[in-house]
């Protein structure tokens, strides 16, 4: 049957899409050749290059798209890094708010800026939905903490491990603890990220698989004919599912930047408030 043919998952497949010759480094082989998945993130880093060239008007009256970069520069330092970390956070505004702007743009590539399957270049991909791209964001943002950690503290970075005031007897016991916390991070933060895009778009195609399984069906005439009502059903959930996964995929970026900022936080205000 024509549902059995729909395989929800195929979305996420990697695909060449321009092979290049392997290269090999220290005895270790790469292949370096551009994917679908680069090329997704490619256009992601470039709307992005390209949203703030043209709102960086600086002028006394913004347009709309000045407005635009202005009310995300905004949402991120006045709801995130000055509330949480400080007014010791300016410095890292543009850290989170490159996060942030990055997870939401990869997000948002699978709901309203896919292409689909043009010329067979297979280009209808969410890079968010890819676990190793997730971990790699996660893994690229607790390095960057941890090294902010020891610049600004040297070695007094113990102190994220050891809370204050706490007796010896119990720092054997919570020091493990605290390290196991914290190191577990990026695996929490990739997780929660890759799950909920990939789960939000698997049963938006299921959904879409059942307008045109259902439509085909209702085609037949006859009582089959009903299909045509469960065709309509299907094609109001995806519309419903449209909009909130375009919810989830800003929900999502905002998440990862908040948890980003509450790392950097321990760090830039180790062992005291701001």
């Amino acid at each position: 049957m024509l549902i059995a043919a729909i395989d929800p998952m195929e979305q996420f497949l990697i695909h060449k899409v321009l092979a290049l010759p392997p290269v090999t480094v220290g005895g270790l082989t790469m292949d370096l050749s551009i994917t679908n998945a680069v090329v997704m993130m490619l256009v992601a880093g470039m709307l992005i290059s390209l949203l703030f060239a043209a709102s960086a008007k600086g002028a006394l009256v913004p347009g709309r798209m000045q407005a635009l970069g202005e009310t995300l520069f905004d949402l991120i330092d006045g709801t995130l890094v000055t509330p949480i970390i400080g007014h010791h956070g300016k410095p890292y505004i543009p850290f989170v708010l490159t996060i942030f702007m990055l997870v939401l743009m990869m997000n948002l590539m699978g709901v309203v800026l896919s292409v689909g399957g043009v010329a067979g270049l297979h280009l209808n991909f969410t890079p968010t939905a890819q676990l190793a791209v997730t971990a790699t964001l996660a893994v690229l943002t607790f390095v960057s903490v941890l090294v902010i950690g020891f610049v600004k503290n040297g070695l007094n970075m113990y102190k994220l491990f050891v809370p204050s005031g706490m007796p010896l007897l119990m720092v054997v016991f919570m020091v493990p603890i605290e390290m196991i916390s914290f190191f577990v991070r990026p695996l929490t933060l990739a997780m929660r990220l890759f799950g909920n895009i990939l789960g939000g778009h698997v049963v938006m195609n299921i959904f879409a698989s059942f307008v045109v399984a259902l439509g085909a069906l209702g085609l037949t005439g006859g009582l089959a004919s009903l299909g045509f009502l469960g065709a309509g059903a299907s094609l109001a959930m995806v519309v419903a599912l449209t909009g909130l996964e375009l919810v989830v995929a800003g929900l999502q970026a905002f998440v990862f930047a908040a948890l980003a900022t509450v790392s950097l936080n321990e760090v830039v205000n180790l062992g005291h408030g701001h």
